[in-house]
């Protein structure tokens, strides 16, 4: 028999608990529990190096929220090294997406939110389900994840439309922005996304701070916002990542471009 292994991640022990031994009972079915977006991670590099991948994860929406109110709901990505730190559901999902690409995540919420959905399918979600489900639903979504189906509860599947046609547009109109750029203003906006002030901007790619100034302030206004912070969020959806720089702290180059 085939079995599917599925990780529980919720800070709520009694329900992470016993959600594991609900779908334990299932001859199929092999579960283990995570309480925190790291102690998950953890959970998955013990069980690839002794060569037991999980199929599923289902991750609690909230994760974390509990314990740190004052986090933003989608803020920060995973840690790199698994260790501490504040990991919410959304965010966890899209670490795991990047690094173990074939774990399906589903999403386990407490209420309906479209824009929260949207958010989660973005990160790599294939499938969003309340909380208080009955156990042959959520089995119905485990499978069927597993067949590369989403699924939606149908009350959300408009608003979830909605969202995602919105942040195509957004993101289409950001593109369009960042193309206006010249060459030399797309390297400084890299250097910005990576976090780099001024002067340090000035050092990476050998130019004055005044003219580094000048390529900001055009940077700012083709793209018609008046912070650093506004400008690196619009390069966000667009796409741009930051510039990578070296264990140095130098800019790497590739190609006679910022990498």
């Amino acid at each position: 028999m085939v079995r599917i292994r599925v990780l529980v991640v919720d800070d709520h022990r009694i329900f992470a608990e016993s959600l594991a031994a609900a779908l334990a009972a299932e001859p199929d079915v092999e579960v283990a529990a995570a309480g925190s977006g790291p102690a998950a991670l953890r959970c998955m590099e013990r069980a690839a190096a002794d060569g037991r991948h999980f199929d599923v994860m289902l991750v609690d929406a909230d994760l974390g929220v509990a314990a740190a109110p004052a986090a933003p709901v989608v803020a920060r990505a995973v840690p790199d090294n698994g260790e501490g730190g504040f990991v919410d559901g959304i965010s966890l999902v899209a670490g795991v997406r990047s690094a173990r690409p074939a774990v399906r995540s589903v999403v386990l919420a407490e209420r309906d939110d479209p824009r929260r959905a949207a958010l989660a399918l973005q990160a790599g979600a294939s499938g969003w389900v309340a909380k208080d489900c009955s156990l042959q639903r959520l089995l119905t979504v485990i499978r069927g994840v597993l067949r590369d189906e989403t699924h939606l509860p149908p009350a959300l599947l408009t608003g979830v439309l909605r969202e995602l046609t919105a942040a195509r547009k957004h993101r289409t109109e950001s593109e369009r922005l960042v193309e206006s750029l010249t060459p030399r203003e797309r390297e400084v906006l890299r250097c910005m996304v990576a976090g780099l002030g001024r002067k340090a901007v000035a050092e990476r790619l050998f130019l004055s701070p005044h003219t580094v100034r000048t390529h900001m302030q055009n940077v700012l206004g083709k793209l018609g916002v008046h912070s650093t912070l506004a400008a690196v969020a619009l390069a966000r959806r667009a796409g741009v990542g930051p510039a990578e720089l070296s264990s140095a702290g130098d800019v790497v180059e590739r190609g006679g471009q910022l990498a």
